[in-house]
């Protein structure tokens, strides 16, 4: 028998780690010799707070589990595990035990190290322990990879990481050349997705080697926190004397991206960071001061790129309402000047260059403060936080003295005209189909459930018990790639949702690669699963579509909570000399006040989010499992209370 090791890091990402599971021990086991491929799965948590730990315990007890109590990232997490394997710590469950009681200890000869956001095909492990089985010159060996949707991903194949090449990458030129050998070899354009090939770099998403490979090289180099260490760890075989492959026999789905967003600063800084940490370990001289000088320039282009168009977004809309409100205030000004004074220079300058701006920029204020800023517009809220502006402002009116007051009629007419032009531009925009500009909410397409009729049935009836409208659910057991093409244009179908239990995963890439020009979404519904999976999202009884929940990463919510932490660590500082005393550590109070106040920190902290006090100091010495869930009840449904109480019942620990 033959023994292969599968390492899986995971964090929060409880569904699709449970699909990738299934899809791992669903796989063949016969290989081409006619023996069996044992399978020994690690999975390493990262302090996931969505309930992973608890599913694997639950759902695949005879995984090897690890569970750490803080995100010690990826090649750290993998180490773990690989440790363990080399140190002979195999728990291979015997097929003839009842229960997990019974192990044998076995040596693994292959390793795979594989994202929890991917699914495998039932002949991909086989495939892949047959191809290193008779090729004993390689060392590593990755497949083909498509996403949730079926399309290709180019990473599935890449080259070393020269200068030129994170040149032509980085620079863009790489789209318009991408079969060239030489300005796309970063993702090794030259060679089709459908060969075999030897190839330099393999993706860390599915990573299978050897065993051997391993214990000469070692594990992943640490110093990556993530990003990077697949293209050390590729390279390093390849400095050991193997081969790395690229076999796409075989195909498997990662749904990339599930856990960073490609586009955020913070993945910029990371991975670059990484280019740089591999620049100064495998390059030396020349060579790594204009490598090291690539990458600088490339972070600091993207920051500067990323910077403009982060405030020209969020600054184009306010320019817009600004701009409209204060024609319609100077316009009214000289209307109301010419016919109601009899001069058209009758209000003075400072009139127009000081008064008008700063009224409508407390308008304006007010109409944010009231949510008339976020997504999807709500009139209503423009409505209330400019009438509400109005009023402050007719209430400071009346308290100047008689010399600053210029004209209460050209206050009211001027707000209305705020509100007029801010609700015609919203009006404008959602015309011109903007994302987040729509008046009216999006009517929802149509499911297409594709599978046999009791499990469509199954699938149906989970969709009506989520929310979804009966009449916008369809069901067919077609297999056939032109009738389902048909019944998309047709009925307009928005996502097509394959039962998993019916189709075999195979046939489902395959489908979704032949559909894909039909710019639907694709899910899978797992076997016996109560939830439905893809790049689009989750849909289960338990999230929801969480963009219809008030999380604590909505605009308001975030609004909200800025501004808590803003009034109470001044209100804390102004009472610091009363306060202060019987704080545990006064030094501390002061120096967090003034982190929260200048928003490097938050009071009441979450996942992604680093705070003073957390939601589990609420039930302090409650165990772990049901600080996970106060930590999900407080990202799902944010409430300031709530960082009232925390702050409250730990006043004296600030």
């Amino acid at each position: 028998q033959m023994t292969l090791s599968v390492v899986i890091v995971n964090y929060n990402v409880k569904y699709f780690l449970k699909q990738c599971l299934a899809s791992v021990y669903n796989s063949e086991r016969r290989l081409a010799d006619g023996s069996e491929l044992e399978l020994d799965v690690w999975v390493v948590d990262n302090d996931s707070v969505d309930g992973s730990v608890e599913t694997v315990r639950k759902d695949f007890p005879q995984v090897n589990l690890i569970e750490n109590k803080e995100n010690v990232g990826f090649a750290k997490a993998n180490n773990m595990a690989l440790h363990a394997i080399s140190n002979h710590e195999l728990r291979i469950m015997n097929a003839d035990a009842p229960n997990n009681s019974k192990f044998k200890i076995q040596n693994s000869k292959f390793i795979l190290l594989l994202n929890p956001d991917t699914v495998v095909e039932r002949d991909t492990l086989v495939r892949c322990a047959d191809f290193m089985t008779g090729h004993p010159d390689c060392g590593g060996l990755c497949v083909k990879m498509v996403d949730g949707d079926g399309r290709f991903l180019k990473e599935s194949k890449r080259g070393f990481p020269t200068p030129e090449a994170s040149f032509y990458k980085m620079s863009g030129l790489i789209h318009l050349f991408p079969h060239s050998r030489r300005v796309a070899a970063y993702y090794m354009g030259h060679l089709g997705e459908d060969d075999t090939n030897e190839i330099e770099i393999m993706p860390g998403a599915f990573l299978f080697f050897r065993r051997e490979v391993y214990e000469k090289i070692g594990g992943l180099d640490e110093n990556y926190f993530m990003y990077g260490e697949d293209i050390d760890f590729s390279w390093r075989i390849i400095l050991a004397g193997y081969k790395n492959v690229y076999l796409p026999d075989t195909h498997i789905i990662h749904y990339k991206g599930e856990s960073t967003r490609k586009g955020s600063m913070n993945y910029v800084y990371t991975f670059y960071n990484a280019m740089s940490i591999f620049v100064r370990k495998y390059y030396s001289g020349r060579d790594a001061r204009l490598f090291n000088a690539l990458l600088q320039m490339a972070i600091w282009a993207r920051a500067a790129l990323a910077g403009i168009e982060r405030i020209g977004k969020r600054l184009a809309v306010p320019a817009l309402d600004f701009t409209a409100a204060y024609g319609g205030f100077v316009l009214l000004k000289q209307l109301w000047a010419s016919l109601g004074q009899g001069d058209i220079n009758y209000y003075p300058r400072q009139y127009t260059l000081l008064v008008i701006p700063l009224y409508i920029l407390i308008l304006m204020l007010c109409s944010w403060l009231g949510g008339g800023y976020d997504r999807p517009v709500r009139p209503l809220r423009i409505v209330r936080g400019i009438g509400i502006g109005m009023l402050l402002l007719l209430a400071f009116y009346s308290l100047l003295d008689e010399g600053q007051r210029y004209s209460r009629m050209l206050l009211l007419a001027g707000s209305v005209w705020t509100l007029a032009s801010t609700l015609l531009i919203r009006l404008a925009l959602s015309a011109a189909g903007l994302k987040g500009f729509a008046l009216r909410a999006r009517k929802r397409g149509k499911t297409l459930i594709v599978g046999s009729t009791d499990e469509t049935g199954r699938i149906r009836e989970l969709c009506l018990k989520i929310g979804l409208p009966a009449g916008n659910l369809l069901t067919d057991s077609t297999l056939q790639p032109h009738r389902l093409q048909e019944v998309i244009r047709i009925e307009h179908i928005e996502e097509v949702v394959f039962c998993g239990a019916d189709i075999d995963l195979q046939r489902i890439i395959s489908l979704m690669t032949q559909l894909q020009t039909t710019g639907v979404e694709y899910k899978i519904a797992p076997a016996e699963g109560d939830y439905i999976i893809g790049s689009g999202g989750i849909l289960s009884r338990d999230d929801l579509y969480l963009d219809n929940l008030d999380t604590v990463s909505t605009s308001s919510s975030r609004r909200r909570k800025r501004l808590f932490d803003l009034g109470t660590a001044t209100l804390l500082l102004l009472a610091s000399p009363l306060l202060i005393w019987p704080q545990h550590s006064k030094k501390q109070y002061l120096i967090h006040c003034l982190q929260v106040l200048a928003g490097h920190l938050t009071w009441v902290g979450h996942t992604g989010r680093q705070g003073i006090f957390s939601p589990a100091d609420l039930a302090p010495d409650a165990p772990r499992e049901t600080h996970n869930r106060l930590m999900l009840r407080y990202m799902r449904h944010y409430r300031t209370s709530t960082d009232a109480t925390i702050l409250l019942r730990n006043w004296n620990r600030i």
